[in-house]
Parts: structure tokens; C-alpha cells; sequence
């Protein structure tokens, strides 16, 4: 009954437009409460000791650093300098600039590891590109919020840092090296109803008569920002820093290359990206830990075996129950944010994880691919929100064009799911 009560208080509390994890806290207080009403102060004391557990692990450092290395690159004009650079290698026709919107985003993914950061960046340079070839903005806003949602799968991820505090047994490298080849698979399968979509509809006429930059030049203003994930993650690979620290790293060499190289970042303009990271950042954390009263209300209620046990033995199998898994998911990305996604399924589907021996890197980047996907599938689609708004666009006039984007990332998970080895390979690979 105490159980029955939580979730729907929680689900009640969203409904009503409560902030999700002011609606995390009071459902898990609020059945703490009435669990232990013999107890002195109901067992509430427990609140303020799992508020900080939340937040108390070593990985979650990395959160507000990865966000300000975000910030930071959006600013420095890497953006525009890869943009040119991935033109000078592909050339100019219809379906291009799709495909380097795609590209660059994907490098991007390599930097800052947030979808919204991405499509701030990669939109503010090429949805005005795109428009100036021809291509509609509704289409453009599609292209680009879709291609940020590979960010969250090629590392550095702050998903996969979430992810990682919350599972045993999945490390932070393990996930960062996981997620690579379905990051680049999804980006793959994004470029080719891409570029179809265009030459269908006859986009981006005008594309082939703009001009062409020239390769070397472009390389040689590219370089600061392709230096940039070989750095990060090469780093963390040879052991010269964790992935925290790498994030840390990540921040000096971004603003190195914005206020000494390419200059396009002043004294002046700090205060409004530590401003803007550190907005961002504690939303996050705010999330995170308000979620830990909700998981410990859980599990004081012995709330998850008996679900466990139900699906388990409901006669669905293995791949009955991951059907399920995916779809429950689906439906929950068009309404939820990632990490709220994160907090409140894992404690719950960790236990069928264990249940039918699933590798848990396996279970992360799936788990991933399908919040990539609710990035950008309306209503609530956060890079999708970005994109229609630098393009000026209302999100349902995108929806044409977002459904051949689901579908095509929706099939890249399905192969994930079908050949775990396109995940595991990589870190096993690696020794992780």
C-alpha cells in the first residue's frame, strides 16, 4: 500500500508541474514517513544523511566540469572552425551540410559530452548555414537536435558518470570505451535519412554554388578543436589522469584555446559561462541527490524485489522482458530529462540486470542509446527545444522529419541489442 502510494504521489507531484526532484524527495519522505510512524520522527533523520550520499562519490566531480567545458567550447568558436574543415573534406552538394552538421556534432560528443551544449553550438553555426543553402528550418532544427543526442554516447558522458554511481561493476572507463562504437554507429545511421530526406525533397539547391574552403587553411584552424578529444581521451587511456580529472583538463585547454589562440573569449565573458555551468551543474546535483532519498525509500520498502520477481517469472523471457525494458523507456524519454530517467529506472531494473546475467556496460549504453533517443523525440526533447529555438521553428512542424531520425538511431539500438559485441568489444578490447 506505502509502495502503491510512493509512486503515485511521485507521478501526482510531476503531473502538477513540481520540479522532478522536489517530487523524487516528497514521495520518498512522505513513505519513509508513514513506513516508520512508531519510530522518532518517523525515520525522517534518514532524509538529510542519503541527500548528501547522492552527492557524496568521487565521479559526480566530473559532472560541473564536463557542463563548463561545454560552455566553454560553445563559446570559443571551435564550432565554425570544425564546421569549415569537415566542408573542405566533403565538398559541397545537396545532403552535405546535413552530413557535417552530423560530423561535427559527433566530434563535439568527443569534448563536452552534453547534448543541449552540442546543439547550442553546432545549430548557432549551421542551421543559419543550412538556410542560407536552402534548407527549411524545420528540417535543420531536426538534423541538428538529433545529431547532438549522439553526444551522450561518445566520451566523455556525463550519462555514463551518472551511470556508473549508480551500477557496481560498470567503471567509468568501461563506459566511456562502450560507448564509442555505438555513438559512431547511431551518428552513421542518422547521416543516411539525412541526406536521403534532402535529395528527396530537392534541399539545399543552392549549397553546391557556395564556396568551398580550402583544405590546409581549414585544417590549420581545425586543429586546436581536433586536438582536443585526443588529449581528453587519450590521456585517460595512457593513465595520465582519471576521467575527473581529465574533465579539469578539459576546461584549462578550452580556455587556453579560446583566449590565447583563437581568441573569441575575453575576461568579460567568464563570468557568464561559470555562471551558466554552474546553473546547469547544480540543477543536475540538486537531482542527484534528492534522488537518493527516493532509491533509499526503495529499498527500505523492499519495494523492488517484488517487482523484480514478477517480471521475471511472468513468462515474457529474456527478450520479452527487454522488449518491455525498451519500450517503458521510449515512453518515459518523451516526458523525462536523462538523468531523471536514470535515477529512478536504474534502481529498478538493476536487479533484473543481475536476474538475467546482463553485462551492465552492455545494459548502460543501451540504456543510453534509448535517453539519446528521447533527446530528441517531442514532447520534451531538450536538444530539440534548442535547435527549433535558434531556428525559430515550432517543434511539431519538425516532427516530419524527426520520425525518419527516431526510426534510423532506433535501428543502430536495436543492433546493440541484438550484437552486444558492438559494445563490449571496444573496453574488452582495452582490458576495461
Amino acid at each position: 500500500m506505502i509502495a502503491a502510494l510512493l509512486f503515485a504521489l511521485f507521478i501526482v507531484l510531476m503531473l502538477l508541474g513540481v520540479p522532478i526532484g522536489v517530487a523524487l524527495a516528497i514521495g520518498g519522505g512522505v513513505a519513509i514517513a508513514l513506513a516508520n510512524t512508531t519510530t522518532q520522527f518517523f525515520g525522517l533523520l534518514a532524509l538529510p544523511q542519503n541527500f548528501y550520499a547522492g552527492l557524496a562519490k568521487y565521479p559526480l566531480l566530473a559532472i560541473p566540469m564536463f557542463v563548463l567545458v561545454g560552455s566553454i567550447f560553445d563559446r570559443s568558436g571551435v564550432a565554425q572552425r570544425l564546421v569549415n574543415f569537415a566542408i573542405a573534406i566533403v565538398g559541397r552538394g545537396p545532403g552535405m551540410l546535413p552530413l557535417v552538421a552530423i560530423a561535427v556534432a559527433m566530434f563535439l560528443g568527443g569534448i563536452s559530452g552534453s547534448g543541449p551544449a552540442t546543439a547550442a553550438a553546432v545549430g548557432s553555426v549551421m542551421i543559419a548555414a543550412m538556410a542560407r543553402a536552402g534548407y527549411p528550418g524545420a528540417y535543420s532544427a531536426s538534423v541538428v537536435g538529433a545529431a547532438a543526442a549522439t553526444d551522450i554516447l561518445i566520451p566523455p558522458s556525463v550519462a555514463f558518470i551518472v551511470y556508473s554511481v549508480m551500477v557496481p561493476g560498470a567503471s567509468v572507463p568501461a563506459l566511456f570505451a562502450a560507448g564509442m562504437v555505438p555513438g559512431v554507429l547511431a551518428g552513421l545511421a542518422l547521416i543516411i535519412p539525412a541526406v536521403w530526406l534532402a535529395r528527396r525533397h530537392g534541399m539545399g539547391a543552392a549549397e553546391a554554388r557556395l564556396p568551398r574552403p580550402a583544405f590546409w587553411p581549414a585544417l590549420k584552424q581545425a586543429s586546436w578543436g581536433l586536438a582536443a578529444p585526443v588529449l581528453i581521451l587519450g590521456g585517460m587511456r595512457a593513465g595520465w589522469f582519471t576521467p575527473t580529472e581529465a574533465a579539469v583538463v578539459a576546461v584549462f585547454y578550452g580556455l587556453f584555446v579560446g583566449m590565447a589562440v583563437h581568441r573569441t573569449i575575453g575576461l568579460r565573458d567568464l563570468f557568464p559561462i561559470l555562471r551558466e555551468a554552474a546553473e546547469t551543474s547544480a540543477v543536475i546535483m540538486m537531482v542527484v541527490a534528492l534522488a537518493g532519498i527516493f532509491a533509499y525509500a526503495l529499498s527500505t520498502l523492499s519495494v523492488i524485489d517484488p517487482i523484480t520477481q514478477a517480471i521475471v517469472h511472468s513468462g515474457l523471457g529474456e527478450w520479452g522482458v527487454m522488449a518491455l525494458v525498451v519500450l517503458v523507456l521510449i515512453v518515459a524519454g518523451m516526458f523525462l530529462d536523462g538523468i531523471s530517467i536514470f535515477l529512478i529506472f536504474v534502481p529498478l531494473l538493476l536487479p533484473l540486470v543481475q536476474a538475467f546475467r546482463w553485462d551492465p556496460v552492455w545494459f548502460g549504453v543501451i540504456l543510453t542509446l534509448l535517453v539519446a533517443l528521447g533527446q530528441f523525440t517531442p514532447p520534451m526533447a531538450v536538444n530539440l527545444m534548442v535547435s527549433c529555438r535558434i531556428a525559430g521553428v515550432r517543434m511539431e512542424s519538425t516532427i516530419p522529419w524527426v520520425l525518419w531520425l527516431l526510426l534510423a538511431m532506433g535501428l543502430a539500438m536495436l543492433a546493440v541489442i541484438v550484437f552486444p559485441p558492438l559494445a563490449l568489444w571496444l573496453p574488452q578490447r582495452l582490458g576495461y
